[in-house]
């Protein structure tokens, strides 16, 4: 009697250890995918996503330079708006923000000095056509540095260098648009990142924050996972082993809210407890006895 065919059953996607010579017993893709597509809101402030869009539909152009994961704004949009509401992003590159915003339901306006989609208006970001208190959230990916080439304007912010002041002080501009047109009790969302450059290292990050600390109140940090960059490759890696520097390999995703006086209570002395554990007193060796000439006598 021949033997009846079971259908194998496929295990879970391993963790450790590698691909065997025969390969999985599953399509490593589509288990991949669907984890990829999950949409979820994120719970710690340690963000990584395997890919910079999500759907059946793409979010902004992922061959534009230095364009934001769609994980990000929609992550940002469901935390701090509600259907209906106006999201703005002055620096829209390939439109990912309208490309979210749109598809959950929010109103939306992109602006960019050089727009690289259909919905995107010309516009510099230091001089928004908004009134004053009219935006219910923001979210900007700007230049970290002039070491990406978005545009021939020449008054494009990121043909100044990071390690110029000038840099910072056009970035001042921008959040002092963003702070102007934002409602006050909403939120500010803005990506950044550092430089390390010709054994250099600029802590743009840092600086933007400072920036940003004068106009608003901090809602979180979060360091995004930098994936798809030009230096994530083996080459890279063995080189910074090498001649002993590090490769950038995360961005700030700063989080700020604008002040509203309209709550602001008289403020309580704050009063934190914290779970306190008493520190475990070290236990003393007993002494050994020996008998030493029918005599006891203690060593240790």
């Amino acid at each position: 009697m021949a033997k009846r065919k079971t259908k194998a059953e496929k295990p879970m996607l391993p963790v450790f250890g590698d691909m065997p010579p025969d390969g999985f017993t599953y399509q490593v893709s589509e288990v991949k995918a669907t984890y990829e597509e999950t949409l979820m809101l994120e719970a710690t402030t340690l963000w990584d996503y395997p890919k910079q869009s999500y759907g059946k539909t793409s979010k902004g152009n992922n061959k534009y330079p230095g364009v934001t994961p769609a994980f990000i704004i929609w992550n940002l949009v469901q935390r701090y708006t509600q259907p209906g509401d106006l999201v703005v992003d002055p620096m829209a590159g390939s439109g990912t923000t309208i490309d979210v915003c749109k598809e959950q339901g929010r109103q939306v306006i992109g602006y960019d000095i050089a727009p690289a989609h259909p919905e995107v208006i010309q516009n510099d970001a230091r001089n928004v056509p908004l009134e004053d208190n009219s935006v219910d959230m923001m979210f900007i990916d700007s230049p970290y540095s002039d070491n990406i080439r978005y545009s021939d304007n020449p008054d494009c912010i990121g043909k100044i260098s990071c390690e110029d002041e000038r840099f910072f002080e056009e970035l001042e501009k921008v959040a002092k648009e963003a702070y102007r047109i934002l409602k006050p009790g909403k939120v500010l969302g803005w990506l950044i990142g550092d430089q390390w450059v010709k054994k250099k290292f600029t802590p743009v990050g840092f600086k933007l924050y400072q920036c940003l600390s004068k106009y608003f109140e901090t809602v979180d940090v979060v360091c995004v996972v930098r994936r798809g960059q030009s230096s994530n490759t083996g080459l890279w890696y063995n080189r910074a082993r090498r001649f002993n520097f590090y490769l950038r390999g995360f961005k700030y995703l700063l989080i700020m809210r604008k002040p509203d006086s309209n709550s602001v209570q008289k403020e309580e002395a704050r009063s934190v407890k914290w779970a306190s554990y008493e520190r475990g007193k070290t236990k003393r060796k007993k002494p050994k006895l020996k008998m030493e000439s029918g005599n006891i006598a203690t060593s240790g």
